[in-house]
């Protein structure tokens, strides 16, 4: 018996019905490797990688592989796009309101949508996106001094 191999990059492009780029592996394997990357960090990661990339190229790879469900989107209030590797499951965020740092948090109930509405006026949820605000450690301890 062998064990199951781990698809690579471009077989989960492919499974996703993209098309397989140079561009779009780099992409890809930045954000997974980065933690909450904005949209010039994730840049220049492809940059080191591949070389030249248009930031349009950029922005349109990332809609194609959130589309695909390869990359998760978030957008704080107030603070630019970033994006993130870990998908598939339910969890939150929780961001510093003094130097943006974002973390994940994990879903206290385990199965989404995690929150129930109060009122869900007709629609099918099943999703709760949570967004925590606080300080990070290193920010209250810059205060707290």
């Amino acid at each position: 018996m062998t064990a199951p191999t781990t698809p690579t990059t471009a077989e989960e492009l492919r499974g996703a019905g993209l098309r397989v780029t140079a561009a779009r592996v780099a992409l890809l394997e930045t954000v997974r490797e980065g933690d909450h990357l904005g949209v010039e960090a994730i840049a220049s990661g492809v940059r080191d990688r591949v070389g030249h990339i248009s930031l349009q190229a950029v922005y349109e790879a990332l809609h194609a592989l959130t589309a695909a469900g390869l990359v998760r989107h978030i957008e704080p209030a107030g603070s630019p796009a970033r994006f993130e590797g870990r998908v598939g499951d339910n969890h939150h965020h929780v961001v510093c309101r003094s130097c943006g740092d974002v973390a994940d948090v994990d879903c206290a109930a385990g199965e989404a949508p995690c929150l129930t509405a109060s009122d869900d006026h007709g629609f099918t949820i099943d999703e709760a996106e949570v967004i925590f605000w606080g300080l990070c450690p290193n920010c209250s301890a810059t205060r707290n001094s």
